[in-house]
């Protein structure tokens, strides 16, 4: 992180300080909240972003009762030391209303035309599905399942990729590819990774100068 912790100026608000909720794979703003400094070491300490709620005087650990967890990715303070923005995953919707942002029912793909800031809306949904009943919905019972049977169904997917791009049409091809495209993201959730940790090593890899 790159935040340190002493430099938090938790005085000027009387204890507290507002924290601004990023989703980290899309940009959208998720939530307006607040910390004090125990909430802040409870939110570094399990990686579950919580906070100090003022109508009930004590800490809250978002999705504590809904599961709509927030797991902290990174912190960093503004320049007056007196705010601080948290990214973070969310499991579900991050409102009690049960829209994805408190500022509004629209998704991540209004924030990206291309709509590629939906597959994180979509990596949300598959992380919360390792949780509910494997009898529930197929995403579920991939993420329950053996990880044999998970990795097997890749390659058959990568197969029947391979077919259409040789001998089906362009509508075939886009539905094979997101079939294999979704049960790649629901591997990755299986091994605790995300399509973020992939852009990151392509990043690395291939550096835009």
């Amino acid at each position: 992180m790159k935040i340190d912790f002493e430099k938090v100026d938790f005085s000027k608000g009387g204890g507290l300080v507002p924290i601004i909720v990023q989703n980290n794979d899309t940009g959208q703003v998720l939530m307006l909240g607040y910390m004090n400094e125990e909430a802040l070491a409870a939110t570094h300490a399990t990686g579950l972003v919580t906070f100090y709620s003022r109508s009930r005087n004590a800490l809250w650990c978002k999705g504590e009762t809904s599961g709509n967890i927030l797991k902290l990715v990174d912190i960093t303070i503004d320049c007056d030391q007196d705010t601080l923005l948290v990214q973070a995953r969310p499991a579900g919707p991050t409102c009690h209303t049960g829209a994805i942002s408190c500022f509004g029912e629209q998704g991540p793909q209004n924030f990206d035309p291309k709509g590629f800031g939906w597959l994180a809306e979509l990596s949300s949904l598959i992380e919360s599905r390792k949780t509910t009943d494997p009898n529930s919905s197929y995403t579920a019972k991939l993420l329950q399942g053996p990880l044999t049977n998970l990795a097997q169904k890749i390659g058959e997917e990568g197969v029947e990729t391979v077919i259409a791009a040789l001998a089906e049409t362009d509508d075939e091809l886009t539905g094979e590819a997101a079939d294999l495209l979704y049960h790649l993201m629901v591997l990755l959730a299986a091994r605790d990774l995300s399509l973020t940790d992939v852009v990151r090593t392509l990043q690395s890899r291939h550096k835009i100068k």
